[in-house]
């Protein structure tokens, strides 16, 4: 009698962790550090984006999916808000400047809560 167990690779190296695809994981916590990176090299985050939109379609954990629409959101808003800012800091000699924190801070909350409730295995 052959011992099968030996011959075949092991089954729970591939299966996912919490019910979570690994690769999908890996792609969404890639984009969460290109959007964290931003923060000091802002093209980090389009870069981050544009993997967002072209991953969108062929994602099949649901979670990921969240977090993806998650990320695409945060980039969004975050650059409308940005650019009214600049255009309030033009107008308003600095008091747009001074409201930028605000959008930052926001963008630095959205980045840390994905981050956790992916690493959780969680939705956002």
């Amino acid at each position: 009698m052959e011992n099968t167990d030996l011959a075949t690779p092991n089954k729970q190296s591939a299966e996912p962790k919490n019910g979570i695809d690994q690769s999908e994981k890996q792609f969404a916590l890639i984009v969460y550090i290109l959007q964290a990176v931003s923060i000091f090299i802002g093209v980090t985050s389009i870069v981050g984006v544009i993997m967002n939109h072209v991953k969108s379609g062929s994602l099949t954990d649901p979670v990921i999916k969240s977090h993806n629409s998650w990320q695409i959101r945060t980039f969004w808003w975050m650059l409308l808000w940005s650019a009214l800012c600049m255009i309030l800091a033009t107008v308003t000699l600095g008091l747009g400047a001074i409201l930028m924190l605000v959008p930052l801070v926001w963008y630095i909350y959205r980045i840390v809560k994905g981050v956790m409730r992916l690493n959780d295995g969680k939705s956002v």
